[in-house]
This record gives C-alpha cells, structure tokens and sequence, in this order.
C-alpha cells in the first residue's frame, strides 16, 4: 500500500483523508515523528498549503526517508464579509476556538441579508525533490442562523450545503463526503494519480 504524509495531526481532516484515500496508508505529522507547530502565514489557502508540505518534507529529507507529503488549508469564505473568515478560519476569534469563532460569525452576519458562503479546500502534493501539484476544492451554501446539528467539526453546524438541503452538522460522514470540498479536492488528487 503507498503511503501520503499527511501535514496534518487535525484528527477530524485525518479521519476524512482516511476515509476517502483508502487504496492508501495515511500517517500523520506525530506518527513521523514531526512535532513542531508550523506557523501559516501565508496570504492564500494555497501560500499555506505550501508552507505546511515543505516544512514536513524538509523534515522527512533531514530523515533520509522518501514519500509524498499531503498538505491541506481550508475555510470558510462568506461573501457579505468579504471573504473572511477565510484563511483565519481556524483562529477567527482566538485559537482554534470553535465555539468562539462560531459566535463571532454569527454576531457578524446578525444585519446582513446575503448569507451566501463557500468552503474551499486547497491541497499541495510535494514530492521529496519540493516539486508539487496543487488540487482545489469548493462546495457552496449558506450560514444559519443558529447552530444545527452536531456532527462533523468546526463551522459544520452553520452550513447549510445546497446539494444536500440540510448543514454538514446534521449530515452523515458519507453524506457530507459526497459533497465537500475537501472530498472535491480529495477527487482531483486520486484521478491524478491513477
């Protein structure tokens, strides 16, 4: 079975790479030994993508040991707030805050009638020698007004997909797969490699 280093010790993005790379052996950051916080700074989805998939595959050429590295930067871009949360979804208001960041996009959107939002995924491919394809992935919807449902992680419960008439927070894991942008970008990078 080949493996993907996944640039990632977020165990709701691992689980999802696992359940959708299954002709692969998924490891993350920790079980490679890769400790260190990685600091995204970049501008895009893209820029931090990179960033996190060159740090990884700096560390595994230090190793001697050869593999592909998989790194992913989502978030929610919502169009009444000029994007954002976008690339500053994970620490919108605070670290990795979930029920902070929530608030905080709900107190934003209160007076505003468009509601319309997206999630995008942006996922890099590096080969040890720094060479990488890039894959994205958007699926579109809009922001509730409150809280529905309690599966999946992060903003889930807020959006409310348009393909599937219910948020990702009342969807089933296969459910939400079928239509996410992570499971879009995900596509790309299996019909590439096949």
């Amino acid at each position: 079975m080949k493996k993907i280093i996944l640039a990632s010790n977020n165990k709701h993005k691992v689980e999802e790479f696992k359940q959708m790379l299954t002709d692969y052996e998924i490891l993350t950051m920790e079980e490679v030994g890769y400790y260190d916080d990685i600091v995204e700074d970049g501008e895009t989805f893209l820029d931090n993508a990179i960033i996190k998939a060159k740090a990884v595959t700096k560390f595994l050429n230090e190793k001697g040991i050869n593999a592909t590295v998989v790194a992913d930067d989502s978030g929610l871009c919502v169009n009444a707030l000029g994007g954002a949360p976008g690339v500053h979804s994970a620490r919108y208001a605070g670290d990795h805050n979930t029920e902070a960041n929530r608030q905080k996009l709900l107190d934003e959107l209160k007076d505003k009638q468009d509601r319309s939002a997206y999630f995008v995924t942006v996922l890099v491919e590096m080969q040890n020698d720094y060479s990488y394809n890039y894959y994205e992935g958007k699926t579109f919807g809009h922001i509730t007004k409150e809280v529905l449902g309690n599966t999946g992680f992060a903003y889930d419960p807020l959006f409310y997909s348009d393909e599937l008439g219910k948020t990702f927070g009342q969807a089933s894991p296969e459910q939400k797969n079928s239509v996410s942008h992570r499971a879009r970008a995900i596509q790309k990078l299996k019909e590439k490699r096949c």
